[in-house]
This record gives structure tokens, sequence and C-alpha cells, in this order.
């Protein structure tokens, strides 16, 4: 029999396209932590400060509220939680679009919101395993290690959800299944060093988004484009750009300047919407500009199985 269910009931009180916000923190279609239902109810999986949880929200357009269901020991923490997890701390007015571009994309998507999980260590992990690989290889190591480490969800949840592991658990995974699930040294070794030190990162929450990602590059192995990748999903920093992505320079370039730029001139090119870079970004990535491809897609490494482990 399944525990009995912790509820709330909570109006936004602005416009919020429930799979859009939490769709940011979906880690590709095969994420074990997330499933979007035919009902159009969102699943996620955590695992919070007091325990694993499963949480179902859905929208209900019609009263304007949203109806959130949790299990678990995490059911209370998550549910407390949930106004920050959509986006009630964010404020999307603070981008005032210079392109047409983002104002194009600022009016279709009026319901983003950035999403603020405070749950470090679950952002993060997943952003280290997609250091210099191809999304294939990081999901696949992804859904891999969660299947054998990861640990089944209270509740009702849907068939194949897991929840992530705790940081005990990552730094004992033994270097056989990180490399059957296709994560070299270095990744794995950036993962094991995160977890020595889960307990500050979780609490960098509590501090600016600048000194956040301060603290968290003095991890080794973690860069300017992993704290962004995670501090987007952890803190909902609107300003956290993923400089040293390798397509996001392009896409940027060629929507606002009709070429391809580096890192420094995707800088230059959205200077202007300080502290909201990283939503300018992002609105700019969903309006589908084109960048012209001129080169194969980068293959996954020869060494990479995706077998079971």
């Amino acid at each position: 029999m399944h525990p009995s269910a912790h509820r709330r009931v909570w109006r936004p009180g602005f416009a919020l396209d429930l799979r859009l916000t939490l769709g940011q923190l979906r880690r590709g279609h095969s994420d074990p932590t997330y499933h979007a239902g035919a009902d159009g109810s969102v699943w996620r999986t955590s695992r919070t400060p007091e325990g694993p949880c499963t949480l179902r929200v859905i929208d209900r357009p019609a009263t304007g509220e949203i109806e959130a269901s949790a299990w678990g020991p995490g059911a209370e923490w998550q549910l407390h939680a949930l106004p920050a997890l959509l986006g009630a701390d964010d404020d999307p007015d603070a981008l005032v679009a210079r392109h047409p571009i983002v104002r194009d994309a600022q009016r279709r998507y009026t319901g983003l919101r950035m999403p603020r999980s405070a749950l470090v260590l679950a952002a993060l992990v997943p952003s280290i395993l997609e250091q210099k690989v191809t999304t294939i290889e990081a999901r696949r190591a992804f859904r891999l290690l969660l299947g054998k480490y990861g640990e089944a969800p209270p509740g009702p949840a849907p068939a194949g959800l897991r929840v992530i592991p705790d940081a005990r658990t990552w730094a004992l995974i033994p270097s056989w299944d990180w490399a059957r699930a296709g994560v070299d040294g270095r990744r794995s070794r950036t993962v094991i060093e995160a977890t020595r030190v889960a307990g500050r990162l979780e609490a960098t929450t509590g501090v600016s988004h600048p000194e956040a990602a301060r603290l968290m590059r003095l991890v080794p192995g973690i860069g300017v484009w992993t704290a962004a990748e995670t501090m987007q999903r952890s803190h909902g920093d609107p300003d956290a750009l993923s400089v040293g992505d390798l397509h996001l320079p392009k896409t940027i370039g060629f929507a606002l300047a009709g070429h391809a730029v580096d890192d420094a001139g995707m800088l230059e090119l959205l200077a202007c919407y300080g502290g909201n870079r990283h939503r300018a970004a992002l609105l700019i990535r969903m309006s589908g500009v084109k960048v012209p491809r001129r080169a194969p897609r980068y293959a996954p490494r020869p060494h990479f199985t995706g077998r079971t482990l």
C-alpha cells in the first residue's frame, strides 16, 4: 500500500507554464527523475534534506491553481519549496528585450519562469556528466547509473522513475561501473570531489548567486560552464550563462549578429542583458533560430557502450 499523499494547492498569481518551467530541470526524454503525464501533470523525484520524495503537480487553468501531491519522507519539505520550484522568486520582467527575436520569444513564452530546486548536488552531478561529451553519452550515463544506484521512489510513481543517489552512494560507485556507464576518470573524480563537500555546496543556496558560483568553482573539475548549468537549476539564477558551451555561442551569434561568434562575442552580444543573460539565451534558443551546419555531428567516443550496469 502506498503511503498517504501530502497535498498543497497553490495559486501563483502570475502567468505560469508548468511544463516550460519544470522542463528546464529535465535531463532529456530519458531522465529517470522526471515524467510528463498524458493528463498534463508533471512527476518529479528528488532527494530532499528530509529524504526521498515523489512530487506530482498539475495546472488547473480554470481556477488559476496548481495542485501538488507528494509522497515520502521529503514530501513536506518539497511542498514547502513548491513556489520557488515553480519560479515564484523569479522576475521575468527584469529582462528588457533589446532585440526583436528576444522580444518576440518573451511575448510568446510569458509563462516561462526560472525554477529553483534548492538541491545543489542533484543539479551538479548531471552537469558534471555532461562535461565535454555528447548529450546522448551524458544522458545514457545518468540513466544507467540511476538504474543501478538510484532508489525506487515513494508513492504511486510512474514506472521507470528513480530517486537520485545521496552523496555517499555517488562516492562509493566503483571505477568499473563508472567505466561501464561511459564516464571517464576525470568526470567521475569530479563527482567524488563534489560529494566530499556536499554539505557546503547545499549551503550555497543561502548566499548570493555570484558567491555561490564562486564557491562551486573551488571544487576541482568544476568550471564556469558546469557551475552555470547547476546554478540555473538549483538556484534559479537567470544570469548563469553557460560560457564554454559548444553550440550556444553560434546560436546567439546567428540570432543577434547574423554569424557565428565565440564565447567572447557571445558575452559582448548579451552584455545588455546583464543579470538576465541566461534568460535571454534561453529565449533565443526557444525562438527556433537556425544555425547552418558545416560539419558532421560530434559522435560518441568509441569506448562508450551504453550497456546495462
